[in-house]
């Protein structure tokens, strides 16, 4: 344990550097609020090295079951520490909505309970979108090189598509590695997404912020409307194409960008089947707008339904819809986007909820299961892309799928205690568990200010549980993590 506090010391300490970033920002455009990002760094500094020091003769090789409890500890301080500037500069804001939106953005949920965003401080809104970007890579490494060696919920099958070398004892080399492998692919499509952004008309500052969001996956904006602001068929083209490719696997990113070829992309069934269940929804779904008069003409309804239909089943849950949200749509389209959000995003990506993999697993094992039914001596191996699923891991995927629903269960008679209806308790709990960006009709296009307090809570514990998919912080509670 001490050893763990000693590593989450030294990534406290070197989580201050990223308030260089809303200080750069608080500068350029003179908002006054450099100093209390200055301030808010300092401690966050000066606590990780006392952390660091105080338990220095401590420190030890970590191994992979440490793994568990660096995530859940690693996220939940560094939620805390981001909750500094928010507190010095929004003295209204409570520590429950402040720790419930750094949360939020380093989940790269995008859920907001901040208010009047068009009129927030520039270094404010920075910061929130730069917590959603260094989730985001924070995310990547930890899908592709942390999951699969701790093999929760069946990932551990994706680790040979894992850039760098595989140390299956020892977890700080495998996350150096992989970190080092990921970040060129990362901060490229960063860089081109905000190009295209500010050529198609954004500011530099919203065009920055929203690539942030983009790549990352998360819904966090600048303005109240969400991208509805812009009234922009440009920018929403560009950020489908950000979302569309940020929500494949990044180590097949790094594999094509490593050999200059699509091969890595033909070759991967999560994508087919993401990208045929995301042409079909569009196309339905403008169908039904346009059959319930929504839209007067089926191109608009087509526009609308791209859009936020990749976006939520991305688990980005940016909108192009006004106040009243999805509440002129046809129940169908927000539940099914919803459902969505669940399913389509890969493995190795910013995006999170039960994702693409497991979702084919569970298929081909449904299959093998029927096959058996009528021919119970038949040799029926479970393939994915191919390759064989060994038993070990379709029963993790099984427990993971039990336990995702446990949860969504759970926390949605949570929320009914606290006197919400059951259509929106469940609404929040899923888009939350599934670290989608979700807002209650009339309160801005996407925002969920107007949760009470211990609804608050409730929506901040599910997307700690979705991020680290569950497994991770319920195994912390168990006694045989603890028994030697």
């Amino acid at each position: 344990m001490l050893g763990i506090a000693h590593l989450l010391g030294i990534i406290l300490a070197a989580f201050g550097l990223a308030y260089l970033l809303p200080i750069g920002c608080s500068l350029a455009t003179g908002d006054g609020l450099w100093a209390r990002f200055l301030l808010a760094a300092a401690i966050t500094v000066a606590a990780g090295l006392v952390l660091a020091a105080a338990t220095y003769r401590h420190r030890r090789e970590l191994k992979a079951r440490d793994g568990f409890l660096l995530m859940t500890l690693g996220w939940i301080l560094l939620a805390a520490s981001a909750t500094l500037p928010l507190l010095f500069a929004l003295p209204q804001l409570t520590f429950t909505r402040a720790f419930f939106e750094t949360m939020s953005g380093l989940t790269t949920t995008g859920s907001t309970v901040l208010d009047g965003l068009d009129s927030l401080a520039p270094s404010i809104n920075f910061w929130r979108h730069s917590l959603i970007w260094l989730g985001g890579l924070a995310v990547i490494v930890v899908a592709v090189g942390v999951m699969p060696l701790l093999g929760v919920g069946g990932m551990q099958l994706s680790k040979a598509e894992a850039p760098g070398p595989v140390k299956d004892e020892k977890l700080a080399p495998r996350i150096t590695e992989t970190a080092r492998s990921l970040w060129v692919v990362y901060a490229l499509l960063t860089l081109s997404g905000v190009l295209a952004l500010r050529l198609c008309g954004m500011t530099w500052f919203d065009a920055i912020c929203h690539a942030f969001s983009a790549v990352a996956l998360g819904g966090f904006s600048t303005h109240d409307a969400s991208i509805g602001y812009f009234h922009s068929a440009a920018i929403e083209l560009v950020l489908i194409v950000l979302m569309l490719i940020s929500a494949l696997n990044f180590a097949r990113h790094f594999a094509a960008l490593r050999r200059l070829s699509l091969k890595p992309y033909r070759l991967d069934p999560e994508l087919k089947t993401s990208a045929i269940l995301l042409a079909a929804s569009v196309v339905f779904i403008a169908g039904l707008l346009t059959w319930h008069e929504v839209f007067p003409t089926f191109g608009t309804a087509l526009r609308y339904a791209a859009f936020n239909v990749v976006s939520l089943a991305t688990t980005t849950g940016w909108v192009t819809v006004g106040p009243t949200g999805f509440t002129t749509w046809p129940v169908f389209a927000p539940i099914w986007m919803l459902f969505l959000s669940g399913i389509v995003c890969n493995t190795g990506s910013p995006g999170s909820g039960v994702k693409m993999f497991r979702t084919l697993v569970l298929a081909r094992q449904a299959g093998r299961e029927l096959k058996l039914l009528v021919h119970p001596s038949a040799m029926a191996p479970v393939r994915v892309g191919g390759r064989p699923v060994p038993e070990r891991a379709a029963d993790a995927v099984l427990a993971f799928i039990f336990l995702y629903f446990m949860t969504v269960s759970l926390l949605t008679f949570a929320m009914l205690l606290t006197g919400m209806s059951f259509d929106w308790a469940f609404r929040v709990v899923v888009a939350s568990i599934n670290n989608t960006a979700f807002g209650l009709p009339g309160q801005g296009a996407w925002n969920l200010h107007g949760l009470t307090q211990q609804q608050t809570w409730i929506c901040t514990a599910a997307m700690l549980l979705g991020r680290l998919e569950i497994f991770s912080v319920i195994v912390l509670f168990t006694r045989t993590y603890w028994r030697k």
